[in-house]
């Protein structure tokens, strides 16, 4: 099974409106809620493609309540820890006159040190209990060691499982540089932790420090993968013409197809790279994150495919 773990969940709330009234009032029907977060979105999309998935993450408090029984009615598959902390929220604003979605997103409070000895020991259960790819994704709640991401690496690759590293700033650099078998910044996510604007020379630096392969999505102009093993080198996938709708999904769904490429072993730039190029664009499609839209076939074959070679 793929085992997502998500240590910085949150409990999903998105509401609907033309066009919001920044600074008055806006009246809006009641939000669609579910229980979020990086690894819970990945792990949705992978589950209602026919994959066995096992969404691990730590929740507490009345939201993690509501977290807990809106995914049993999910049927994702889940591994819980309990926890002090409440589980944070999460507000997304769609605009549907305009395409735009804002999103506002609580912080989620600490966990204690005998907390994280549990989060890891359940990680350590799921791993020897028949995980075939790891993803871990996301922010860290606050205080969290900065380790975190490193050691889920490191653990994966010491029982030969590939892991997919979906995070920014320097807990992406402290993931290359453990290893990761896979990065999925965005270009802005990209520039921030290598401080270049460029794909190509952001994703040789994730590289150079250790990784094994980038995707790294830019909007309009695609989705492009990176691999040490063909430095220099890169593949893209991209629409003829972007889609309007909800972005906050299509990162995740991209992380899901590597996922389920990885689980399957199939070749990045043939089958993966479009396949999540599709996925992430039939996500904007969507009202609420970890779902795909049943178009997701037809917007592959409209994909545009192409790859270069640095001269």
């Amino acid at each position: 099974m793929i085992l997502t773990i998500t240590p910085n969940p949150a409990v999903d709330e998105t509401y609907g409106l033309e066009v919001m009234d920044v600074g008055g009032t806006n009246r809006v029907d009641a939000p669609m809620r579910r229980a979020g977060g990086k690894g819970l979105n990945v792990a949705r999309v992978a589950h209602s493609q026919g994959c066995e998935v096992i969404a691990l993450a730590p929740v507490g408090g009345a939201n993690g309540r509501v977290f807990t029984r809106e995914l049993e009615s999910a049927g994702v598959g889940h591994a819980l820890i309990p926890v002090a902390a409440e589980t944070r929220r999460s507000f997304a604003v769609v605009e549907h006159a305009t395409g735009r979605t804002t999103v506002f997103n609580e912080r989620g409070g600490a966990l204690g040190t005998h907390e994280w000895d549990a989060v890891r020991a359940r990680i350590l259960a799921q791993l020897d209990r028949g995980a075939t790819v790891l993803v871990a994704s996301g922010s860290l709640p606050q205080g969290a060691d900065e380790d975190f991401y490193p050691w889920c690496v490191r653990e994966a690759a010491r029982r030969g499982i590939p892991s997919i590293i979906d995070t920014s700033g320097p807990a992406l650099l402290a993931a290359a540089r453990a290893g990761a078998t896979v990065l999925k910044p965005n270009h802005h996510e990209l520039a921030e932790t290598t401080g270049t604007d460029s794909l190509a020379a952001g994703a040789a630096m994730l590289l150079a420090a250790g990784a094994g392969h980038v995707y790294a999505s830019a909007g309009a102009a695609g989705l492009f993968h990176f691999a040490a093993a063909t430095p220099g080198q890169w593949a893209s996938a991209r629409l003829p013409e972007p889609l309007s709708g909800n972005p906050t999904g299509a990162g995740d769904s991209v992380v899901a197809a590597v996922a389920v490429g990885l689980h399957r072993r199939e070749d990045h730039d043939s089958v993966i790279l479009p396949r999540a190029a599709a996925w992430a664009a039939s996500a904007v499609l969507m009202p609420t994150a970890g779902e795909l839209h049943p178009s997701h076939p037809d917007l592959a074959r409209a994909l545009i495919l192409d790859s270069s070679t640095e001269r």
